[in-house]
């Protein structure tokens, strides 16, 4: 029997919280869930795959803007997240009116727990129950698949095989191509044979919660797989049935409609740029995926939650902004190259990295944009640029800190200082050049826990502008000038008009480079 919220309500171990609905009510008490999980942090949504009951104190909720927090629900309901519940107390009073506009806009049930009690023990309670639940959907789950292979060997055609998974989950199956075209569909069946087309018709769609997956084809996105479930149907087993059914789906579609030439090229591509093939074999797959030997690109690292529309949204910026684009997605990674207008190199170059940082700003993926490569045998070393910028930036969007980089995005040439420093000097070697430079001024640092380096940072990569370097520290223009002046007093005087201040901005720079 399915586990639904309301089950998990009454429990004796979530009871004494004293529980209490505050949005999407109607559809609350018959949500099934999947599991339970806790967390404080806000930015949980990419890490959840779907079907959860999401516990959570109010300390972090309390501490932020209402934006950030109508936001936070928004997320959880676009990953697909069962329920939110949230404990409130001494540090969030009650749930914010406009969270629970939002829960209720979404269609996410939103419930109060009034009075703390021990997440810990209702997620063992509870989760133990649905593991057992798990393990008779995934054992069904394979029966299934195993039906739908059986279905494709014999020669059965796509409706005919989603016909199996329609059965077997009691949902409406449709396959739909990555610009939106049926491919094909199924309805389950009743016992005595017709389908059951009244309950899927438009007037119960309102009742109908859908399951979307992605289907690839030798790691191309081609089609959609979408399962909707009718009220009271198993979410569970419709969502590990066709997870599991996802390769047998693939298997037919390359069957029926293997990827063009161009894409299949496009992935080998980057594949074996990624993997440092000799230039002579990326001279001859390039011609294939549509790319000049002699083009002008950039590669480009995209790292996010792994979703489909990242990767669409992404290379219909590449292709807007250049001339042609292929990408490839591994896990989480997403890699791609822009080919770039001989006449406009550097500018399409620059539209690339403010696209990416505006996607990154509304899908919290972390990109790096590498530098131009002449001629696609050049393109291994973009790529190892783009995935260094990454990593000298610890790996993530950090703030803009006269690097260059905004919402997640970076640019490979506004690293290119720390970048030469990787390559041509090791850390033995790095080290003793800026203690050498800044050897008094990390001493005061380290004393005063203050970040002296990092202002003399910011205020050089300004041209040395005092007032936009105190814009971008967030500090008085006075207290500027007094940081300063601790600066100056500490490393032999004012360095502007003398050949010290070159030296003592590739060692302020390369500090960014040191272990913590």
């Amino acid at each position: 029997m399915s586990i639904r919220l309301r089950d998990v309500l009454a429990h004796p171990t979530l009871m004494p919280a004293e529980p209490v609905i505050r949005a999407a009510a109607a559809v609350a008490a018959d949500t099934q869930l999947r599991w339970i999980h806790s967390s404080e942090v806000l930015d949980i949504a990419q890490l959840l795959g779907g079907g959860e009951l999401l516990l959570t104190g109010g300390q972090a909720l309390a501490a932020e803007t209402d934006e950030r927090r109508t936001g936070y629900v928004r997320e959880l309901a676009e990953r697909g997240v069962a329920a939110l519940a949230i404990e409130t107390g001494t540090d969030l009073a009650s749930i914010p009116s406009s969270m629970i506009a939002a829960a209720e806009a979404a269609g996410l049930p939103l419930v109060e727990l009034r009075k703390r009690v021990p997440f810990i023990s209702v997620m063992e309670a509870i989760n133990s129950l649905l593991v057992s639940e798990s393990a008779a959907h995934l054992q069904q789950a394979d029966q299934t698949s195993h039906a739908m292979a059986v279905e494709l060997a014999h020669g059965g055609s796509l409706d005919r095989v989603l016909g199996v998974l329609a059965a077997a989950t009691g949902a409406e199956v449709a396959l739909t191509s990555t610009t939106g075209i049926t491919l094909a569909s199924a309805l389950p069946a009743e016992p005595d044979g017709p389908s059951r087309s009244a309950t899927f018709g438009e007037a119960g769609r309102d009742n109908i919660s859908d399951i979307h997956i992605d289907v690839s084809v030798r790691g191309i996105p081609s089609a959609r797989l979408t399962l909707s479930v009718p009220a009271g149907g198993d979410m569970n087993l419709a969502r590990i049935a066709g997870y599991r059914s996802v390769d047998i789906i693939s298997l037919a579609l390359l069957q029926r409609m293997p990827p063009g030439l161009k894409e299949m090229a496009g992935a080998a591509l980057i594949r074996a740029i990624d993997s440092g093939t000799q230039s002579w074999r990326l001279q001859q797959l390039a011609p294939a995926a549509g790319i000049a030997a002699n083009a002008q690109l950039v590669a480009v690292v995209v790292r996010s939650g792994g979703s489909r529309q990242t990767r669409s949204n992404v290379e219909h910026l590449l292709d807007r902004v250049g001339q042609h684009s292929v990408s490839y997605a591994d896990n989480a990674e997403l890699l791609a190259l822009a080919v770039l207008h001989n006449d406009n190199v550097q500018d399409d170059r620059n539209a690339v990295v403010d696209g990416l940082r505006s996607l990154a700003s509304t899908d919290r993926s972390v990109s790096a944009v590498g530098p131009v490569a002449a001629g696609i045998s050049n393109a291994p070393w973009s790529l190892t640029e783009a995935r260094l910028t990454l990593a000298l930036a610890g790996g993530n969007g950090p703030d803009d800190g006269g690097h260059g980089t905004s919402g997640g995005a970076l640019d490979a040439e506004a690293f290119a200082v720390e970048r030469l420093a990787f390559h041509s000097l090791d850390d033995a070697r790095r080290e003793d050049f800026v203690r050498q430079q800044l050897g008094a001024v990390l001493e005061y640092d380290a004393q005063r826990r203050s970040q002296l380096v990092e202002t003399l940072r910011v205020w050089l990569d300004s041209g040395c502008n005092t007032a936009q370097a105190a814009r971008e520290l967030h500090v008085e223009r006075q207290s500027m000038h007094q940081r300063l002046q601790r600066i100056f007093s500490l490393c032999g005087g004012d360095p502007r008009g003398t050949g010290r201040l070159p030296a003592l901005h590739l060692a302020a720079r390369l500090a960014r480079l040191r272990a913590p």
